[in-house]
């Protein structure tokens, strides 16, 4: 193809090219997508370990059913719905610092509550979508990086406990124990070794792959059990509210405001598409058709038990790196995704691997996150009145997440929201921004 071609999104190349690249983008993103759902269950008491993983399996497929179909309203477009640009959708981590308090430990029953939230969200997001441009003022890179630092950061306790032998393994011998702790090292190793050694498909999918090395290793180590895959179907359909409808006021307003928080996310991933790739800056009927989309999507996936979706910024990434944006390439992707959402034969293979190499797996990933913190921080003047806005609202929002205690005495549904660490910091850093004078006295 032309350069010229390569540039316009709704070039075909033909199957030929398409089919390889659609994959690839579904290999790039197909472990970070997992994760939430995972973590999720887990944190609910039915994740990995657990006596029956049926409703684990479930969550797991639809996050990849839903993917590819919210994959589908971005590249194919509905209406207003859709940038119609190649942006891959998945489940999103910036969600999980709220998700995790409001599921902890209280099983299956929980996940009403948070289905309804992420509907509840879905709608007001997509309803929004017009606004967003307007007030990206009062976001600049200290705001959006001092948020993603933040989810990042609560991640990572996540990942080194999965490492040691997650949740169940607590309180015993095995947790920490030496062959946990090989078969973790083993995928970060993989990882990075096909990072920065191995090119094309193998270095794009490297965390996939790091995770299959680990697979492996576990396989001879006779830790991986085949029941769940031989007991699971061929088939499965979604099946509308899954998990039930529960209201709850701290769910609801906790997904709310980070809806609002992920949509940024969302304009920066066409604004990067479109000047990165195009060569030409993002056009307002694109941003509100990718911000729509993330919110239609999200409704749509709450519906039938899934998790929140967004724009995923790897695959942005990964256009950069071919310099192909066909949408259509990624709509053979998609395509892939919702094959593979109907198999459950696909989620049980996924939930025989051992926590420890999804553990190094997460590792590598909530790094990264904070890394792209790092980097949109990079960007940020450093004066005094910056370090001070972001100082302050890092340290309550990181403190009041490290010690909930501290907020005891508050209502549930506040306390929630104060300790989810990335709401606090984004309302603070926001506040303080727009309110405190940009010169210091004697300035």
């Amino acid at each position: 193809m032309t350069a010229e071609q390569a540039r316009d999104p709704d070039y075909f190349p033909g199957f030929g090219t398409a089919v390889p690249l659609g994959i690839q983008h579904v290999l790039a993103m197909f472990v970070s997508n997992l994760t939430p759902p995972i973590i999720v269950a887990g944190a609910a008491g039915f994740g990995f370990g657990s006596a029956n993983p049926a409703q684990l399996i479930y969550m797991i497929q639809m996050s990849m059913l839903f993917a590819g179909i919210a994959t589908l309203l971005q590249t194919i477009g509905f209406g207003p719905v859709g940038a119609r640009l190649p942006l891959v959708q998945g489940t999103s981590f910036a969600y999980i610092p709220i998700m995790i308090p409001i599921v902890a430990g209280r099983g299956v029953e929980a996940m009403a509550a948070l289905t309804t939230a992420a509907l509840c969200s879905g709608i007001l997001h997509a309803g929004l979508s017009v606004f967003v441009g307007r007030i990206r003022f009062a976001l600049p890179p200290m705001v959006t990086g001092l948020v993603v630092l933040m989810i990042g950061l609560s991640l990572m306790r996540i990942g080194i406990e999965y490492a040691a032998g997650g949740v169940p393994a607590i309180g015993t011998a095995a947790y920490g124990a030496g062959p946990s702790w090989l078969l973790a090292g083993i995928v970060v190793a993989a990882t990075l070794g096909l990072k920065f050694f191995a090119r094309g498909i193998w270095s794009s999918a490297s965390v996939l792959l790091g995770l299959l090395a680990g697979y492996g290793a576990a396989l001879a180590m006779g830790r991986i059990s085949f029941v769940p895959v031989a007991s699971a179907g061929w088939v499965m359909l979604p099946s509308p509210f899954h998990f039930g409808f529960a209201l709850q006021a701290s769910a609801i307003l906790g997904f709310c405001l980070t809806g609002f928080v992920s949509s940024i996310e969302s304009i920066g991933d066409v604004d990067a598409i479109c000047e990165g790739t195009a060569g030409r800056p993002a056009t307002n009927r694109e941003l509100i058709g990718a911000v729509s989309a993330d919110g239609v999507g999200t409704a749509f996936s709450a519906i039938f038990g899934a998790m929140p979706n967004t724009t995923f910024s790897q695959n942005v990434g990964l256009i950069a790196i071919t310099g192909v944006m066909s949408r259509h390439v990624v709509t053979v992707g998609a395509v892939f995704l919702v094959l593979c959402g109907l198999a459950p034969k696909i989620g049980a293979i996924i939930t025989t691997i051992p926590i420890e190499v999804l553990g190094g797996g997460v590792i590598v990933m909530f790094g990264m996150v904070a890394s792209a913190a790092v980097s949109m921080l990079s960007g940020v003047t450093w004066n005094q009145r910056n370090m001070l806005i972001f100082g302050v609202a890092l340290s309550i929002s990181l403190g009041l997440q490290l010690e909930p205690a501290a907020v005891a005495h508050v209502p549930e549904t506040l306390r929630v929201l104060l300790t989810s660490g990335v709401l606090p910091a984004a309302f603070i850093a926001v506040l303080l921004n727009l309110t405190l004078p940009h010169r210091l006295p004697g300035d």
